[in-house]
């Protein structure tokens, strides 16, 4: 096959389009499932954790933190499959990922509830969820150096938005998946069998997410300068990675607090029902999903530290009052939505240029392992404990208030990360 940059334009057009589709695919298969574990939380709760003498306070813990040991694998999972990215290629570990992915979702929906088995139910759970945090950790690194790698001159920021477009259309198809349930079935229904669905639903998209990777070949290797060719040293490695972590922080603590714990919030604190927290859920993830490509596109066009540093900041100022709003009893069902729309569309502000911004730290040699880790460790941190923390703190507290404090603060530290951001990094080839 003649490398990428020898063919004609049309030809590198259409390999590049490919190249994204296959690389975003599966992020949309991830992201499916952990918008319906998020929103489905209060109903596995009631399956797997909650035992006689138990209260629902301790089950919804106890599922949050399942939620979190999958998210503490992912850095495992980003070593684990980002060496095997970068020595034997993307496309292999890209396809191994999102099978493994698609394997132990499938399996979530075929596993008896603990009235069915007992002790062993959460247990089962709990592993599968390890499987899918450490394909998790390796679909990131891999999918965002693939679709960058592949990306036409000065649109980096736009190919790298995929990745975090189709992690908002996942969680948003969860979440309208598990509302659609909510409102066609009725509640004892959907607690016995209706949340199973959405699982098994995953195995039509993991194929079609198999099928467009094995079609797909290596990303083109640039020669490289001379000052790219010496080895890169772990601390070296790790420095840049600690950064990436400072620089996201606030896009993985603000995405999980507005995008995926936002349901069992409305629910145990507010007192709101299952689909008017699913309503809410799916419109924040539309304002995210919105506002992610044309961040993205405008990051290729104006840096990517003015387009981040503008969603961080909005959140450490707007996440209170946008709280204060959905808290308010008077508040009319227009402004609820226009708040929940304004909380997902600055995470995709953050979110768009993103993926583009990691790649840019790293060399290629050491691309999939060092951005997937810094994403990995990010999202272990703040986003998989999100519910986690912010559910014990309102349990400990009686401070209904919690999530927004959490969320600005992550921002506010991101911000002082990004303004170390060089204002052409997005315009410099990729090491």
């Amino acid at each position: 096959m003649r490398p990428l940059e020898l063919r004609s334009p049309a030809v590198r057009r259409s390999t590049s389009r490919r190249a994204l589709l296959a690389g975003s695919v599966g992020n949309l298969v991830e992201w499916y499932e952990f918008g319906v574990y998020g929103c489905l939380a209060t109903v596995i709760a009631a399956n797997f954790f909650r035992y006689d003498g138990s209260s629902g306070a301790e089950a919804l813990v106890a599922t949050y933190a399942s939620f979190a040991l999958a998210f503490f694998f992912r850095p495992v999972g980003a070593v684990l499959f980002g060496r095997l990215g970068d020595r034997l290629g993307r496309r292999p570990t890209l396809i191994v990922v999102v099978g493994l992915m698609t394997l132990a979702t499938v399996t979530i929906g075929l596993l008896p509830t603990r009235a069915a088995i007992g002790p062993a139910a959460p247990w089962l759970l709990t592993l599968l969820r390890v499987l899918q945090g450490l394909s998790a950790g390796g679909e990131f690194g891999g999918a965002v150096a693939l679709m960058t790698e592949y990306a036409p001159v000065g649109r980096r920021g736009l190919f790298g938005a995929w990745q975090s477009f189709t992690v908002a259309l996942g969680l948003l198809t969860g979440a309208g998946t598990a509302a659609a349930l909510a409102s066609a079935l009725p509640a004892g229904a959907l607690h016995a069998w209706g949340w199973r669905i959405p699982f098994l639903l995953a195995l039509p998209l993991g194929a079609v997410a198999l099928w467009l990777r094995t079609a797909l070949a290596e990303p083109p290797t640039p020669p490289a300068p001379a000052a790219d060719a010496r080895p890169v040293g772990r601390r070296e490695l790790a420095r840049a990675v600690v950064l990436g972590i400072g620089r996201i922080m606030g896009w993985s603590a603000a995405g999980y607090t507005f995008l995926v714990v936002l349901p069992s919030y409305l629910q145990a604190t507010l007192g709101a029902s299952l689909r008017e927290a699913l309503l809410a859920t799916a419109l924040a993830n539309a304002g995210f999903a919105a506002s992610i490509l044309p961040a993205g596109a405008l990051s290729d066009r104006i840096g990517r530290r003015p387009v981040m540093l503008g969603g961080a900041a909005g959140v450490v100022v707007l996440a209170l009052p946008l709280l204060h709003v959905l808290q308010s009893p008077g508040a009319s069902p227009w402004s609820r939505a226009g708040a929940v729309l304004l909380a997902g569309a600055l995470v995709g502000l953050m979110a768009g240029p993103g993926p583009a911004m990691l790649a840019e730290m790293f060399p290629r040699r050491v691309r999939c392992t060092g951005l997937g880790l810094a994403y990995a460790l990010a999202n272990a941190m703040f986003s998989g404990c999100a519910g986690l923390v912010i559910t014990a703190l309102i349990a400990r507290t009686g401070d209904t208030s919690v999530p927004a404090y959490y969320a600005a603060g992550a921002c506010a530290l991101s911000c002082f990360a990004l303004l170390g951001l060089r204002g052409r990094d997005h315009r410099e080839p990729l090491r």
